[in-house]
């Protein structure tokens, strides 16, 4: 049985290892102490919202993390689902489901017009995933990037 709660500053050492693996599934370099640094900075200034998976010992077994942004033509806020990762022996669980869950609740509780998400096209849990918990894939508009 798991539990889905906001994080805190007592849960970064845990959830930073969670977050590394998370970005090294995205081909990034692991570096567990610069995660640290950077989950530690969203929450001390109120940056983001993230929540995990706990066991029943607490131990963190998934997280997702949201990024308030604002939509201009529907005058609200607008939530970006940037991460969400669930360790790989929990998988097939529901956490991911359950995370999703607590995501769009945030959505409703802040009053916002909806959530966004991306994820790689070689994402195949996720592309299967998304659907089925309600995300429609967006063929209407081009997504671009620019990096600095």
């Amino acid at each position: 049985m798991s539990i889905i709660r906001k994080a805190s500053a007592e849960d970064v050492s845990q959830l930073s290892v969670l977050f590394d693996a998370y970005r090294v599934f995205y081909e990034k370099e692991s570096n567990i102490s610069d995660a640290e640094n950077f989950l530690t900075e969203r929450i001390d200034k109120n940056e983001s919202e993230i929540f995990v998976a706990a066991d029943s010992l607490n131990n963190l077994i998934g997280f997702v993390q949201l990024y308030p942004l604002f939509s201009s033509t529907r005058m609200k806020k607008l939530w970006l689902l940037n991460d969400l990762y669930v360790d790989p022996t929990h998988r097939g669980t529901g956490i991911s489901k359950k995370l999703i869950q607590r995501a769009k609740d945030l959505c409703i509780e802040s009053n916002s017009c909806g959530m966004m998400l991306e994820t790689a096209k070689k994402n195949m849990i996720g592309n299967q995933l998304y659907p089925a918990t309600g995300f429609e894939l967006d063929n209407d508009h081009n997504y671009y990037s620019w990096d600095c």
